[in-house]
C-alpha cells in the first residue's frame, strides 16, 4: 500500500514597496521611472503586479496621469 504525501502550501511573500524602501514618492517629472509601471499598451499595472503599497500606488496613478497630460508619457504606444 502506497502512502500519499500531503502537499505543503507556502504563502507567497509579498514584495516590498520600492518607493517605501527608498523613502521617495513618485513624481510626474521622472517619466523613465513611471514607464516601469505602465504596460506597452499604456495601461497602469495594478498593485498585485507592481508590489507597491496602497499609498504609493495612488500617488503613482496621479503622477502617471499628470505626466500624460503634460506629454512626458504617451497615452498609448505607437504601433
Amino acid at each position: 500500500m502506497a502512502v500519499q504525501k500531503r502537499k505543503v502550501f507556502r504563502r507567497a511573500t509579498r514584495a516590498k514597496c520600492s518607493f517605501c524602501e527608498r523613502a521617495i514618492d513618485p513624481t510626474y517629472k521622472e517619466p523613465e521611472i513611471l514607464g516601469n509601471f505602465v504596460t506597452e499598451r499604456g495601461k497602469l499595472l495594478g498593485r498585485a503586479r507592481t508590489g507597491l503599497c496602497q499609498k504609493h500606488q495612488k500617488k503613482l496613478t496621479v503622477a502617471v496621469k499628470r505626466a500624460r497630460h503634460l506629454a512626458y508619457l504617451p497615452f498609448v504606444a505607437h504601433p
